[in-house]
Order: structure tokens, then C-alpha cells, then sequence
């Protein structure tokens, strides 16, 4: 079972990803911003990361950036409501950018795409 680290502050999106993404058979764990994500990391090994941008505390090009640091294979989704990021992802290190939606199948085939380049399906 591929595990999900869901990074985001913002409790509604938290859970409803957590709810789809638990359905497809993922085990999920989430984190209310940056800081408690670096922290989480240390306990917890995930396959995939989905971070949102704008978060109290640590941000996530700021957090992106010590996990790269800390653990540089694990792919990291980057999940904003702010389109105007599509053109940076790539630059900041992450491995995919999409759109925040309460439509989470663009985000599920996305994970599906990387885990299976990674060798980490379910």
C-alpha cells in the first residue's frame, strides 16, 4: 500500500482528499502546514507529497525545498489554488503541479502517474 503525506492548512481539502485518497487503498497521513511536515518526516516515510503553496508557519516552496534536502526521492505534488504556479513547479523541484479542486481525479491520476514511474504503485 503506497502511503500519502497530504500537506495543506486548510482542513476542508485536507479531508476530502484524505477520504478519496483512503478509498483508493492509500494510507494517508496529513500535516496542517511546512513546519509540521519536516516534522512528520521524521516518523513517517512516504511514497508521494502533496503540498500545498500558501500555508501559515512554512510555506511550501520553503518546506519543498528541506525535504528535497532530507529526502530527495520522494516525488512532491505541488497543489495550489493558484494557477500562476503551473509555469514554477519544475523550477522549485517539484515533480507535478495541479490545480486544487473538490474533483480530486486529476490529482488521483497524477499520483497514479509518478508512483507508477517510481515502482511505487499500490
Amino acid at each position: 500500500m503506497a502511503r500519502i503525506l497530504i500537506v495543506d492548512d486548510d482542513e476542508n481539502i485536507s479531508a476530502l482528499y484524505e477520504e478519496d485518497l483512503r478509498e483508493e487503498n492509500y494510507e494517508v497521513a496529513v500535516a496542517s502546514n511546512g513546519k509540521e511536515s519536516i516534522e512528520m518526516l521524521k516518523t513517517f516515510t512516504p511514497d508521494i507529497i502533496i503540498m500545498d503553496i500558501r500555508m501559515p508557519e512554512m510555506d511550501g516552496i520553503e518546506a519543498l525545498g528541506k525535504i528535497i534536502a532530507m529526502h530527495k526521492n520522494i516525488p512532491i505534488i505541488l497543489n495550489s489554488a493558484y494557477s500562476s504556479y503551473k509555469d514554477d513547479f519544475r523550477s522549485w523541484g517539484a515533480d507535478a503541479y495541479v490545480v486544487k479542486s473538490s474533483d480530486t481525479g486529476v490529482l488521483k491520476e497524477k499520483i497514479k502517474e509518478i508512483l507508477g514511474r517510481a515502482g511505487r504503485e499500490k
